[in-house]
């Protein structure tokens, strides 16, 4: 083949790639996109770092209604890890392949938007597998939660170089909190959007770490015969399915459906209880930022009612888990948290409610 020859195939192959990406030629240089193209260009812009994968996925847990949401993270070498786990609603067997095709989303009447945007167009899981090395759903059932493993090259897309440092947090006179400094890492996309949900368990940590806390918190909510006698793991949470382990090696099995890479020896420490549970975000960052306001005389009025903050949070988280299970039943779809009102001798719950059309 002769120089000129080479030169008319490339020239050729360009002009098909261009008539791929173009619905209509305007002239004068303008073109309109096909929509396949322009949506490809819009995930790459909406994800510009490893931190930004993390908090659509976050975002995405908490509007699938979840109160839970564990997240593990590691890197080797080049290579970042990130498992986000949550008990939300969850997605069925034959849709895991489409929630990551444009457009796709269960928010068919409703978009939120909170810090960092608008969130509910069905773009989300797109932009971030357009970004990554590989996204792929480790394990989910409708009603029964979602496990999703990501993996990133970070000289692909960028992570902050410090992903150690948690960043300070300050507490304004109203008693809110805001982070003031810090790194722009994945620890503090962590803290800002557990600030943003103080209601929402949000757990973070190592595969080793998160492993070692939905074991725990899972033995805490169930009894001894759910453990002992189950033989149905669909009956479970996605997440509480590794509690049902008898010894380490199915633990080891049991995680990594979940996307957790374990080793058989830290699964002898989870079930010795070697490895300590996390405590969530905002617990965290709570114990940590002391009050700008002085402790409440409890003696001063014996007519009011005083009930703590960490009390009334999870009081909360309570009641809207009670309340997914009417929402099933009823089509109908919790917007915020519940409103609790503590007067002198009564506590007010309110629910605002969407209903499906």
């Amino acid at each position: 083949m002769s120089d000129n020859d080479s030169l008319i195939d490339f020239v050729q192959s360009v002009a098909g790639e261009a008539h791929l990406k173009v619905e209509e030629n305007l002239g004068d240089g303008f073109v309109r996109l096909r929509i396949s193209e322009a949506e490809r260009r819009q995930a790459k812009h909406d994800i510009r770092s490893v931190e930004d994968v993390v908090i659509e996925l976050l975002r995405n847990a908490r509007d699938a209604h979840s109160s839970r949401i564990f997240v593990a993270t590691g890197r080797e070498g080049d290579l970042r890890t990130v498992v986000v786990i949550d008990d939300g609603t969850g997605v069925p067997s034959h849709l895991q392949e489409a929630i990551f095709e444009p457009r796709v989303t269960s928010k068919l009447e409703t978009m939120v938007t909170d810090t960092w945007g608008v969130h509910g167009r069905g773009m989300a899981l797109f932009s971030v597998r357009s970004n990554v090395v590989t996204a792929r759903v480790a394990s989910s059932e409708a009603h029964r939660g979602l496990a999703l493993h990501i993996v990133t090259d970070t000289t692909e897309l960028a992570e902050r170089a410090d992903q150690s440092s948690w960043p300070a947090v300050e507490r304004a006179e109203d008693g809110s909190l805001a982070v003031a400094r810090g790194p722009h890492n994945i620890v503090r996309r962590m803290v800002e959007f557990a600030i943003e949900r103080p209601t929402l368990d949000v757990y973070f940590g190592s595969a080793a770490e998160i492993a070692a806390t939905m074991h725990a918190v899972a033995r805490d909510e169930l009894d001894t015969g759910e453990l002992l006698f189950n033989d149905d793991l669909a009956r479970l949470m996605v997440w509480q399915r590794p509690t049902t382990a008898g010894d380490a090696a199915e633990l080891v099995s049991l995680a990594g459906t979940l996307g957790l890479e374990i080793s058989e020896r830290t699964a002898h420490r989870i079930l010795a209880g070697e490895i300590p549970a996390l405590r969530t975000v905002h617990a965290l960052v709570t114990a940590s930022t002391p009050s700008t306001t002085p402790a409440p005389n409890i003696f001063k009025d014996r007519r009011s009612l005083k009930i703590a903050d960490d009390d009334l949070t999870a009081f909360s988280n309570a009641l809207t888990a009670a309340f997914d299970d009417l929402a099933d039943s009823y089509y109908i779809h919790l917007r915020g948290e519940p409103r609790i009102i503590v007067g002198r001798d009564e506590i007010k719950v309110r629910f605002t409610v969407d209903k499906e059309e």
